[in-house]
């Protein structure tokens, strides 16, 4: 992985400030444009490694802020445990194959998250159908999370077709990916990606994060939801357009 030189530094902190404007925005994503953009400049392993410790305060932070708003009837802790279960053996991948792979993991579950929001916006999951996927969506989430650090296009796309108000979605959201980062931070510890420099700059870099997520939350005020998509899929668009050149070239 890169020395964490200045402009390393400056990278991650950009990039984990623009994940938490759409994170306080709506709810999620802080990973899925945060992660792309350091794989870009530096690669993935770097890029979970420094996401695992903010993903983990955001999400706690929330969970706290809408604790009494999560999905019942054992749904949360299907999905959360089997994605937990999933990261650990998600992050054994992220130990063993190439980086070329992880890049192309990276930009097809970027790609797939892109192809999910266009092709699919209205599309609708039934609560009793919800409940029965909830396992196996929670273990390939997990999958995604441990491997390329990126589980949205399964577990925010699967939530957002049950058509949940936002704080429901905020707290479950949050209560799935604070399970998975519970078990990926030790795992990554154990593997050696998450070095004692890293994690104290992930640490510090959950200010900048923090700061973001309360810059989206106004700026979605103001904007339309449609306009801030938009953005939003522009900016991952180009993203994964760098890191597929990247594998190709």
């Amino acid at each position: 992985m890169p020395t964490l030189d200045l402009s390393t530094t400056l990278v991650i902190l950009v990039a984990l400030s623009l994940g938490g404007m759409v994170k306080g925005a709506t709810g999620a994503g802080a990973p899925v444009v945060a992660v792309p953009v350091i794989a870009a400049f530096f690669d993935v392993r770097l890029a979970v490694a420094v996401m695992v410790t903010p993903n983990l305060a955001s999400n706690l932070w929330q969970l706290i802020e809408y604790r009494n708003e999560c999905l019942g009837g054992g749904f949360t802790w299907r999905f959360a445990l089997t994605g937990a279960f999933g990261a650990l053996v998600g992050t054994v991948l992220l130990a063993i194959l190439p980086e070329r792979a992880l890049i192309l993991i990276v930009a097809l579950s970027v790609s797939a998250y892109i192809a999910l929001r266009l092709v699919h916006p209205d599309f609708r999951l039934g609560a009793a159908t919800a409940r029965r996927l909830a396992m196996p969506a929670g273990l390939a989430a997990g999958l995604l999370q441990g491997a390329a650090g990126i589980s949205a296009p399964v577990a925010v796309s699967f939530l957002n077709a049950m058509r949940l108000p936002r704080p429901v979605f905020i707290a479950t959201i949050s209560a799935i990916f604070l399970g998975m980062a519970m078990v990926q931070l030790p795992a990554l510890f154990a593997a050696g990606f998450l070095t004692p420099a890293l994690f104290g700059l992930s640490v510090v870099a959950l200010a900048p994060l923090l700061l973001s997520m309360r810059a989206g939350a106004w700026l979605a005020r103001r904007l339309s939801h449609e306009g801030f998509d938009r953005l939003t899929l522009l900016l991952l668009t180009l993203l994964a357009l760098r890191l597929f050149h990247s594998v190709l070239v």
